[in-house]
């Protein structure tokens, strides 16, 4: 309640009743000079602590730090945290926050950059508020663009920021120079669409447009593609038409981030709109542009519309990517169409385009759910003379198809030897081993295997998991299985 004087004489009339004050008490007394300014008392409450014979903790130390930055005695402040570092007294964070306040009032930027680091260093954890008091000093000193670089390290860190953080910051952008204004704020609001906070974006840019700030391209196509990225189609119709009044004519990227938006909440038909529209306009569809488009198809089980567009991309010039190849392999491998699956296989052989091992892992896998699975295993069998080492995916589909089969010994030889090629099995493929040999009645082995994948870190899925606790119901495993699978929430 700030009542500090009341406080001090509580504490008088405990001693004059005889009543010995703790160190928590004779700590609150010295927060209670500091707040009153009177510092030197402060000092000669420490002075009694230690006549007292009671040993001053770190809270009693921080509290006199913050009684010297109070004061403006910032120099004071850094040799008493300096001091309690020599003695012993390992300042915690609330110390280095109090520390870091004063210099960053002070205008000692560079001195709380280096706390900062050293506090990151030294196992703390600097919280929203010790970033956003740096980001403030960084802006006040005109350093907007170390300040932004900040903001994009604290939040790659998990540390969302709050509305100080914002205003610091934006206050920061609008007093910065001319020239480098408009790109701060593009790096702002693209980096707060990234992270999902799409209101504050738009906060950032309505304060753009109120300062008379015109957004550029990149500035609405972060804010169009955070709309998309969170479904809100509307709004981001509505931003891609106000950068068409603005006369910040909508580039390639502008439309493509539209077209994504509407295929991924499979709206394919008001996509292809768009895609007429684009061309109306004079901008040339990419290679993005297709593979969005193709995908979209796919999505909405539209493979002969697929099929259609792929013509259609090659007829006007645009080569498909290795990106597009993959796109159509796995769309067809899921809508069961094998007949395209190998003829997209055979022309990319004809035209001896380069394939990675992601394309495989999508043919060999079409492959063992359409039961081919000595076509598959000839392409698996093909990769290194193809020079493609096969990735822990490749192995786990492999063995998956041969589970599938009840080829339960080439599964598990294949898994033995995945270690040996460099390879380690990862939690997937442990889980796809164990289900398989579940299925098969090999509880024995999936028990053995149960237990090698808990001791390398892996847990039981909850296929896994669910499949053991059939079989602990129905007493056909061992009750100690018990402990190697997740605990039930």
């Amino acid at each position: 309640m700030k009542h500090y004087s009341i406080v001090i004489t509580l504490i008088q009339r405990m001693e004059s009743f005889g009543i010995s004050p703790d160190v928590y008490t004779l700590t609150v007394l010295i927060n209670c000079y500091c707040r009153l300014r009177r510092l030197d008392f402060g000092f000669s409450v420490l002075a009694t602590i230690l006549k007292l014979g009671y040993q001053p903790n770190h809270i009693t130390l921080t509290t006199l730090v913050n009684g010297l930055c109070l004061r403006g005695n910032i120099a004071g402040a850094v040799r008493l945290v300096e001091e309690m570092e020599n003695k012993g007294y390992e300042p915690d964070v609330i110390t280095c926050k109090t520390l870091v306040n004063g210099l960053c009032k002070i205008g000692e930027t560079g001195v709380a950059m280096t706390l900062l680091r050293k506090m990151e260093k030294g196992g703390f954890e600097p919280d929203v508020v010790l970033y956003s008091m740096v980001i403030d000093s960084l802006c006040k000193d005109r350093l907007v663009n170390d300040a932004l670089n900040l903001l994009s390290e604290m939040m790659s860190k998990g540390i969302q920021p709050d509305v100080v953080t914002y205003n610091c910051l934006v206050q920061g952008l609008c007093n910065s120079d001319r020239w480098d204004k408009v790109r701060s704020f593009n790096i702002l609001v693209d980096t707060l669409c990234k992270e999902g906070m799409l209101s504050e974006a738009k906060k950032v840019f309505e304060v753009m447009i109120q300062r008379g700030i015109d957004p550029s391209q990149v500035t609405y196509n972060s804010l169009i593609d955070g709309y998309c990225l969170q479904n809100q189609m509307d709004a981001a119709v509505k931003t891609f038409n106000m950068m068409v009044e603005k006369d910040s004519s909508p580039n390639v990227i502008s439309y493509n981030i539209l077209i994504n938006g509407y295929c991924k909440s499979k709206k394919v038909d008001e996509a292809m709109r768009i895609f007429h529209e684009m061309s109306n306009k004079g901008v040339i569809p990419d290679v993005v542009t297709y593979n969005t488009l193709i995908n979209g198809f796919f999505k909405v089980e539209r493979p002969q519309a697929t099929l259609e567009l792929f013509h259609k991309m090659q007829a006007c010039g645009q080569h498909p990517d290795p990106q597009t190849y993959n796109i159509l392999l796995d769309g067809f491998c899921k809508n069961r169409r094998i007949a395209e699956v190998v003829a997209l296989f055979q022309e990319m052989e004809e035209k001896k385009l380069e394939q990675d091992i992601v394309f495989y892992n999508i043919l060999i896998d079409s492959m063992c759910n359409a039961r081919e699975l000595t076509t598959a295993r000839e392409i698996f069998s093909s990769l290194l003379a193809k020079g493609l080492q096969p990735n822990v995916q490749t192995y786990t589909i492999m063995i998956k198809g041969f589970c599938k089969k009840g080829l339960i010994v080439e599964a598990s030889e294949l898994l033995e030897k995945m270690d040996g090629k460099g390879c380690s099995p990862d939690d997937r493929t442990y889980n796809t081993i164990i289900q398989g040999l579940l299925q098969h009645g090999e509880t024995a082995k999936a028990m053995k295997y149960l237990k090698m994948m808990v001791e390398k870190g892996f847990s039981a899925n909850a296929t896994t998991a669910a499949m053991f606790i059939d079989l602990l119901s129905s007493n056909q495993v061992d009750e100690n299985i018990r402990e190697l699978l997740p605990k039930s929430r």
